[in-house]
């Protein structure tokens, strides 16, 4: 199994070179390379070239799920043939273990888990055990704590037509790998019987598997869709699969034989710390911890898991305390080894974010720690559930490309200095002009523009300093009237506005970018999620409010990385509203007119005349369209709601909410995500009232607005 790239055009502008020093210095064994290319200039294509070029198992990190989502795509249809796996936090909400001396406060750890991200999280790892040709795209979860790679190869089943075995042993031996018994539905990591059949849904898969056994024997194996329970078609001239290997559901295992070991050694160091609390004085502390631990081994010995398993991982994985844990790089370096490799190489997307961030994750995820332990919630080892440091991250690194249009010093002198520039674009398109406006009537300017662009059929991104004010701003645009007024005339065409920000979920983020592009909305507003790879060829205005408010958001690095967004159209025009030019701003601006002469002598030498990217709107990452039967359902019970007595919920004190008159169908992704948050307390609200049958009435409506 080879890297095989399938792409419609060949390298152009600066991607040939680009291509050819990467490779060559990847072939020669260098281990740190810097590639500055613009938005725009296909470095992710330049990329796929590498890839092919040099056969390397690759790690691509990217610093947020939006920008790791649509790496995937690109990847995935760049090498359609290859295994290419898609790895990011499968928390949809996640709220840490925690404690607050201050207010003697406890709380839990809280979390929603994402069904398919946990499934494609699975399918990474099920990858890298099998297969040689693997393009990971990770966001920075891939330096957690996932178990060690080894572990996990030794858990599996394989099953085979004709295999003598006992009933009850494959089902024992499914249990190990942590799938679970289902008496009703059958869904992803369960298992079900029917009569002498087993019908099981694999963790990391789409398809499920039915196993007819008879007196002993497995008599015949068919995949199945696992809705319908249909036997799924074979393709022309396929054959019918009689060998399949199950791997496990969960990455935290415990193998039988170590598990006893472990058990001891848990109970021997919380008797050790129970009595460095006693010593103390911490007799409370010492008590809490006792409980705690005890709770824990009982769930571990019974049922082989227990929530925060990952917190005795050191013990498991047999590593001494402060060693490192294992992660998904571990695993990349397990592949590489099984498949001998020279190396595999790891690409850092956008590395001016995503080298920061690596960093952090460290001590944000210490300080919490420290703080548990000593109050007699974990035992010691807890603090080996980590993320790596950012020594044990670059000491597990084989080979780097830093890739940026902006990279820091840092990068740079990794490289030795070496910088690989791309800057001309393969459409012949330069980087947008920059002006600089004053701040006074920002607003109204800026509306003016925007209306120009929705009547030519273009799109707008604007970003703001707060939360706040991009959420006013986007009711302000969406105000048909508000809008005329401040025109002082009736617009032909009025824009339809969205924001975008953290509280979206992972998935409905890049539905939204995709609704831009298709014209459902015509412009977005953000505040820094609105900078980083998006792939918007539509957008032909950015307009960057308070532009001279020096900081985070508005230093050289942020304004290039949001002035390139508009780069990928012929008529790209950066507005920057501000009251003076600030050293950040004049860095920017030159920076940007560097490239653009640049960009404008390649284009002159070689008669180019730039043209607009005319990209097509790649398919979703994940399909979750329901079917027509549950959409009817949907509609029907939409319309029986018309027709009950209204329930109005206290939002506040001056404000209530009639839950029957909300139609899903009709509110638009930020009007959800903001009506979900006050539904659900509203709920945990009838909940500790005892008021059970309201806080169904309100949970089925929060299950409505986000499946719709």
């Amino acid at each position: 199994m080879k890297f095989k790239l399938q792409a419609k055009y060949q390298p152009t502008g600066d991607q040939p070179q680009a291509i050819e020093q990467l490779s060559a210095s990847i072939k020669q064994g260098k281990k740190n390379q810097v590639l500055l290319g613009v938005t725009g200039s296909g470095k992710t294509f330049t990329i796929a070239n590498v890839i092919e070029q040099t056969q390397r198992p690759t790690l691509v990190i990217a610093h947020n799920k939006t920008l790791a989502a649509q790496l995937y795509q690109e990847l995935r249809d760049f090498f359609p043939k290859s295994a290419v796996s898609y790895f990011v936090s499968y928390y949809d909400y996640y709220q840490p273990e925690a404690y607050l001396p201050s207010s003697d406060t406890y709380i839990e750890k809280e979390a929603m888990i994402n069904d398919e991200i946990d499934k494609l999280r699975l399918a990474t790892t099920t990858n890298l055990l099998t297969r040689p040709d693997n393009i990971v795209v990770a966001s920075v979860s891939c330096i957690y704590n996932l178990g060690s790679p080894a572990e996990y190869g030794k858990f599996i089943l394989e099953i085979v037509e004709g295999e003598l075995i006992e009933r009850k042993t494959l089902l024992l031996q499914l249990s190990n790998l942590q799938y679970e018994r289902s008496s009703t539905d059958l869904e992803r990591g369960t298992y079900r019987l029917r009569g002498d059949l087993i019908q099981l849904w694999p963790a990391y898969s789409d398809i499920a598997i039915r196993i007819d056994t008879l007196n002993n024997q497995i008599t015949k194996i068919d995949e199945i869709d696992p809705i319908s329970g249909q036997k799924i078609p074979l393709a022309s001239g396929g054959k019918r699969r009689k060998h399949f290997v199950i791997y496990p559901a969960k990455h935290y295992l415990l193998d039988p034989k170590s598990q006893k070991k472990a058990l001891q050694e848990i109970r021997q160091d919380t008797v050790k710390r129970v009595e460095e609390l006693k010593n103390i004085g911490k007799s409370l502390e010492a008590y809490r911890l006792q409980q705690k631990v005890n709770y824990d081994l009982e769930r571990i010995e019974e049922f082989g898991f227990v929530n925060g398993i990952e917190n005795y991982s050191r013990y498991f994985d047999g590593r001494q305390a402060g060693e490192p844990p294992y992660t998904l790089i571990d695993y990349l370096i397990f592949n590489q080894k099984k498949f001998k490799k020279k190396s595999f190489l790891t690409i850092i997307d956008e590395s001016h974010m995503t080298i920061p961030q690596i960093k952090g994750m460290f001590f944000g995820d210490r300080s919490r720690k420290e703080t548990l332990i000593e109050y007699g919630f974990r035992l010691p080892s807890a603090m080996d559930n980590r993320p790596l440091n950012f020594n044990e991250f670059l000491e597990r690194q084989q080979q780097i490309i830093y890739l940026s249009a902006t990279p820091k010093p840092w990068e740079i002198n990794q490289s030795q200095g070496e910088v690989v520039e791309q800057l001309i674009r393969p459409t012949g398109l330069v980087d947008p002009q920059v002006e600089v406006r004053s701040s006074q009537n920002q607003i109204e300017d800026l509306i003016r523009e925007i209306v120009k662009r929705v009547e030519q059929g273009e799109r707008t991104l604007v970003t703001t300093l707060t939360k706040k004010m991009a959420e006013a701003l986007t009711d302000y645009l969406n105000d048909p009237k508000k809008v005329n007024k401040l025109l002082k005339k009736k617009a032909k065409k009025l824009p339809k506005v969205a924001y975008l920000h953290s509280d979206i979920d992972t998935l409905d983020r890049n539905d939204i970018l995709d609704d831009l592009r298709s014209g459902t909305y015509d412009v977005l507003v953000g505040i820094n999620l609105l900078r980083e790879g998006l792939d918007l060829p539509e957008v032909s205005l950015i307009g960057i409010l308070d532009a001279d408010k020096e900081g985070f958001l508005r230093n050289d690095i942020a304004l290039i990385q949001t002035i390139g967004r508009a780069a990928r159209h012929i008529n790209g025009l950066a507005i920057l509203y501000a009251d003076k030019v600030t050293q950040s701003m004049q860095r920017a601006i030159d920076e940007t007119a560097r490239r653009r002469q640049k960009q404008l002598k390649y284009n002159q030498q070689n008669n180019i005349d730039p043209s607009s990217i005319n990209k097509p709107i790649r398919e979703k990452l994940l399909q979750r369209e329901k079917d027509g039967d549950e959409w009817q359902k949907d509609i029907n019970r939409t319309q029986k709601n018309k027709n009950q007595k209204a329930i109005y919920l206290q939002i506040s004190k001056r404000s209530r909410l009639n839950l029957t008159a909300i139609d899903a169908q009709n509110l638009t992704p930020d009007e959800k995500v903001k009506l979900v948050k006050q539904l659900r307390l509203q709920m945990n609200k009838a909940a500790s009232d005892l008021d059970y049958e309201l806080a169904a009435i309100i949970r089925d409506k929060i299950a409505e607005l986000k499946l719709l």
